[in-house]
């Protein structure tokens, strides 16, 4: 029989864990500027909830709004699928907007070293290209191809995943480019959304939701769906 004491203990760790999707996929929705998939959440500048058609998200303005959370929800995952849902409104050329980092730049601004995945975009004009990138040890992988561009001021699903040898970025559920790794799973670290790590790169547009899953996905997997 089990303790009521255990039982009570075990239901209230249940409700501590961060919603899961498809068994082992942790989400994060970008609905307030408290908590973030269960998480504290440290907030610089002025970032707002807004409405959307996707639901509530947050916006940036592409200056100083960021958010820290301290969680890498990918840490020691082998293999990988990283979501997005966000809508990019322009601004600068270089934009690093969803860092997920191990060591290094959280704790030293300078900082060349640690273990990273990002997702980036490059802005021209009224469009962008996607920017996907990881770094560890032994190997460094950035997935980026400027002729596949996309209107800014729209809704967009980005993934990037790994199956074990071959690593791949994704907009809306189609291919963007792929390449053999040598990846290795990183440390337990922190996030930062809105501008890379150590305050460069600031993104002006706004994120609904993110996705972690401990496997590769298929685009017909992926966990969020793609906006129509």
């Amino acid at each position: 029989m089990i303790d009521r004491r255990t039982l009570i203990g075990g239901l209230a760790a249940v409700a501590a864990t961060p919603a899961l999707a498809h068994g082992r996929a942790e989400i994060w929705t970008f609905d307030n500027l408290k908590r973030i998939g269960g998480r504290d959440v440290r907030v610089e500048g002025a970032p707002r909830v807004i409405r959307s058609p996707l639901g509530r998200a947050v916006a940036f303005d592409g200056v100083r709004d960021v958010l820290f959370v301290d969680a890498h929800p990918l840490a020691g995952a082998a293999r990988f699928t990283f979501e997005a849902l966000f809508r990019p409104d322009g601004g600068a050329f270089e934009q690093r907007w969803f860092h997920l980092e191990s060591g290094g730049e959280g704790t030293d601004p300078t900082a060349k070293t640690g273990s990273r995945m990002l997702f980036e975009i490059r802005v021209e004009g009224g469009e962008w290209h996607l920017d996907t990138f990881v770094l560890g040890p032994g190997y460094r992988q950035p997935l980026i191809v400027p002729e596949k561009r996309f209107p800014v001021g729209r809704w967009y699903h980005v993934a990037q995943s790994y199956d074990g040898s071959i690593y791949r970025a994704y907009v809306n559920g189609a291919l963007q480019a792929e390449a053999p790794l040598a990846f290795t799973p990183q440390a337990p670290g922190r996030a930062s959304i809105g501008m890379r790590m150590n305050r460069v790169s600031p993104f002006r547009g706004a994120v609904r939701q993110a996705a972690f899953a401990r496997e590769a996905l298929a685009p017909g997997r992926f966990v969020l769906p793609i906006p129509r």
